[in-house]
C-alpha cells in the first residue's frame, strides 16, 4: 500500500532526478540502505534493464555508490548499491541549477549578477 506521502517523495525526486526511474531507485535505496540490482528490480518492478542503466548513470554522476561484492558462485560478482544522503543530494542539484541560472542571467543581461546559493544542514549551522 502507497501512501500519499510516498507519493509526494517520488514527485519531488523525480524532479530533482529528471527521471522516473532514478526517483524509485533512489528512493528504494533510501528506504532500505543498500541493495543489489536484484533486490532494486523485485523492489521497485522496472524492467531489468532500466534498473541497470539508471544505476549506471546515477553512479557516473555520484548519486549512488557501489561496491563490489564477493560471489562464491559462477558469474559476475554483483555490485551492492548506497544511495548518496538526501542533504547531499540537495547539495548537488542547488549547484546544477545555481549554474543554469547563471548561464541565464549572463545570456540575458548585461548584469555582473551572480547568483549564489547554499545549503546547509543543521548540524553546518551550529
Amino acid at each position: 500500500m502507497r501512501f500519499r506521502k510516498d507519493e509526494e517523495l517520488e514527485i519531488v525526486l523525480e524532479g530533482i532526478l529528471k527521471s522516473h526511474a532514478q526517483s524509485l531507485i533512489y528512493l528504494y535505496l533510501l528506504r532500505n540502505g543498500k541493495a543489489k540490482a536484484e533486490d532494486i528490480i523485485r523492489g521497485t518492478k522496472l524492467h531489468p534493464s532500466t534498473v541497470r542503466e539508471s544505476l549506471s548513470k546515477m553512479h557516473a554522476r555520484g548519486l549512488i555508490s557501489r561496491v563490489k561484492l564477493k560471489n562464491d558462485s559462477i558469474g559476475k560478482n554483483p555490485y551492492l548499491y548506497h544511495p548518496l544522503p538526501v542533504i547531499q543530494l540537495l547539495k548537488i542539484y542547488t549547484m546544477e541549477m545555481e549554474e543554469k541560472f547563471n548561464r541565464l542571467i549572463s545570456l540575458t543581461s548585461n548584469s555582473l549578477v551572480h547568483l549564489k546559493i547554499e545549503v546547509s544542514d543543521r548540524e553546518d549551522e551550529s
